[in-house]
């Protein structure tokens, strides 16, 4: 028995041994390495559409961008330039497909447009650090949307004036009419005797050409008929008028067309009358501005910059806003990308005022005070912000009143009288 017993305990230790020496002892887990590189930061993309405001062709948005993402790699921007004649539809067409752009630099009529329908994210946080910092308060109401929200962020902006050929008027014994003195407001009478030299001389094909074929650079033509006879686009009521003085100018304007003092450019948009200006087939033109100054330069002739004539010799010129905005695609990540993006180009010590002079423009920023000394040109033309109109481009039904607007002035050129054709733009303006 003690021997079974002895035999039985044996057996029963051994098998206990075999158990434990056949369970392998786990190997514990390797610490990390402390020399190896964390995990690459996903990117952000983002989509920037771009007018040629800073220039045709120049590359300074792919410029900025680049200066951007190399200080900012977590952000990948892809910049694609659109034109002012096609830019526009593109825009609508991929606004409806749900494929637009997270930024766009543009004025304020379309970006106020596209902010009041609720396509874009409100830019309040920005602009409230910018109010202290403005050289006119006025340019506050180029940025807000109907419902009291900020859309755009401005960088730049400048008037809209008149452009003449010097030396096209000293050969039609014409520049005594235009005063270059000051800041060379002149009188509506003026105007006019300049033109009618300029037709007697036979200088050119014609003095000036009212462009009326499509709404490209139509404030040229509003301010043309607006300062004539002091009138304005919007009425007392704040409804799109083409009061009595309104009327009187466009009468004017039909008597010079018959008169030949002038021209209708019935198939012309702005940049049509630029390159006829530019290639002096006229002596004058009605859409000039920093930016145009720049894109139709020529070095045939002494280009001359004044204000719109007006009856009273105070001139109310309406002027360019250039700004940014961000489409809402629904992606938090973009909209606050696109934001640092926006200031960037904005507001870098570096950058921003570098972008304010490719424009061709003004700050809005009154920190970075004159940035064209001793040009006494751009002296000028910033001293005219004294002559800023009520800016109405952002007002509901900006962009149904403009088709209406060149159809008007071809109505009142091929004979409809100006009050029945100012009546049906009223009309159609406010239906």
């Amino acid at each position: 028995m003690k021997k079974f017993l002895a035999l039985t305990l044996t057996l029963v230790m051994v098998l206990s041994l075999a158990a434990c020496g056949g369970k392998k002892a786990e190997t514990p887990a390797a610490p990390a390495e402390e020399n190896k590189e964390p995990a690459a930061a996903a990117q952000t993309e983002i989509v920037w559409w771009a007018f040629p405001t800073f220039g045709v062709d120049s590359g300074y948005e792919q410029e900025l961008a680049d200066a951007f993402m190399a200080a900012n790699p977590d952000v990948k921007i892809t910049v694609e330039t659109i034109d002012f004649q096609s830019g526009p539809d593109a825009l609508t067409s991929a606004i409806t497909a749900g494929t637009a752009p997270d930024i766009l630099f543009d004025a304020p009529g379309r970006i106020i447009e596209y902010g009041n329908a609720g396509n874009l994210v409100a830019l309040d946080d920005m602009i409230a650090d910018l109010k202290g910092d403005l050289s006119s308060e006025s340019l506050l109401q180029t940025c807000v949307g109907a419902d009291g929200s900020y859309y755009m962020y401005p960088i730049s902006s400048s008037p809209f004036y008149m452009g003449l050929n010097k030396e096209m008027l000293e050969k039609a014994d014409a520049l005594q009419y235009v005063n270059l003195e000051g800041d060379r407001t002149w009188t509506t009478e003026n105007f006019v005797k300049m033109c009618e030299a300029l037709r007697d001389a036979g200088v050119c094909m014609t003095p000036g050409i009212v462009y009326c074929g499509a709404q490209g650079g139509d404030q040229g033509t509003r301010a043309l008929v607006n300062n004539l006879y002091s009138g304005s686009i919007v009425g007392s009521d704040g409804k799109w008028n083409v009061g009595e003085n309104g009327v009187k100018a466009l009468e004017l304007l039909k008597s010079m067309y018959d008169n030949k003092s002038i021209d209708a450019g019935f198939s012309m948009a702005a940049a049509d009358e630029l390159q006829q200006f530019q290639q002096e087939t006229c002596a004058m033109t009605f859409c000039w501005g920093t930016s145009n100054a720049k894109s139709y330069a020529t070095e045939d002739y002494t280009q001359i910059s004044v204000p719109f004539p007006s009856d009273d010799g105070k001139p109310e010129l309406e002027y360019l806003v250039n700004g940014f905005c961000v489409f809402d695609n629904g992606d938090d990540a973009k909209a606050a990308a696109a934001k640092r993006f926006i200031a960037f180009i904005c507001d870098d010590a570096e950058w921003g005022p570098k972008s304010v002079v490719q424009t061709g423009a003004f700050p809005v920023r009154a920190s970075f005070g004159n940035l064209y000394e001793g040009n006494d040109e751009m002296s000028l033309l910033s001293s005219w912000s004294q002559y800023y109109g009520p800016y109405y481009n952002t007002r509901a039904g900006f962009a149904a009143m403009r088709p209406l607007w060149f159809n008007m002035l071809q109505q009142v050129f091929n004979g409809t009288p100006a009050q029945e054709a100012a009546d049906a733009f009223n009309s159609g303006a406010n239906g």
